[in-house]
């Protein structure tokens, strides 16, 4: 699993994230030496950037920014798969999600196809268990339109590679809001489709399926564990102020 937070990184260290994406454009290769004296600065620093935007270290930040695979491991069963997801999963993205979660009062949903489901379904949990106000989108129009200062927007997608988030993206930042993009499988283009990327699992489902037909089960086992996390700090609160009163 791989959490990415641009918003993380300060001045200096966004200059050396826009230089390095654009050298990658141009270089086939860009050596952790290359990389410090393209951006003027130790190499060190770019060891720090790469763990500090969420990587293990420079090689693997490389290797995501050119779109090179990952480790992941091919199942035998949908069961396999989601067992090894459970006993992988790094519950940190639950923390991160719900520190995020508190820092706005609007909550948009979104995702293309079957992924929309996934985002209906999360509104209406979100609905019972926060004072949130929260809706699941159906379209790019209706998203832009609902878009502001005090919304995030978070897009559920399982490979990123049916249609572009970008337009979405560029708008929001325009109007101040937030994108976070929670995706199942590894896509180095959604970097530039977002302000923060969860990335859930590193066991893929068959490549031979279209992106349609691929199982939402990962998401949703996110979606419950934040529920429950929630449900879990509202009851603590409520005994609290029983205890007090």
């Amino acid at each position: 699993m791989i959490k990415i937070d641009l918003g993380n990184l300060n001045a200096l260290e966004q200059r050396i994230y826009d230089k390095l994406l654009e050298s990658s454009k141009v270089y086939n290769e860009i050596t952790i030496t290359q990389a410090a004296e393209m951006c003027g600065c130790s190499i060190s620093k770019i060891s720090k950037f790469s763990k500090k935007l969420g990587f293990k270290n420079y090689k693997q930040y490389v290797d995501f920014l050119y779109g090179k695979e990952l480790s992941k491991e091919e199942t035998s069963s949908e069961f396999d798969r989601l067992q090894k997801f459970m006993d992988d999963f790094d519950f940190t993205l639950i923390d991160d999600f719900l520190e995020l979660l508190g820092q706005y009062d609007k909550i948009c949903l979104f995702g293309y196809g079957p992924s929309f489901i996934v985002a209906q379904y999360f509104e209406y949990k979100l609905r019972f268990s926060t004072n949130k106000y929260t809706i699941a989108l159906p379209d790019e129009l209706s998203v832009i339109n609902m878009l502001d200062d005090k919304s995030l927007l978070v897009i559920f997608t399982t490979t990123g590679a049916w249609r572009s988030f970008e337009n979405i993206y560029n708008i929001s930042r325009k109007k101040g809001g937030k994108v976070l993009v929670i995706a199942e499988e590894y896509n180095s283009a959604l970097m530039s489709t977002c302000d923060r990327l969860f990335w859930l699992s590193k066991f893929h489902q068959p490549s031979d399926l279209e992106a349609h037909e691929k199982s939402r089960t990962v998401f949703f086992m996110f979606i419950e564990e934040v529920i429950h996390r929630l449900l879990i700090d509202r009851k603590n609160k409520t005994e609290e102020n029983t205890e007090i009163a």
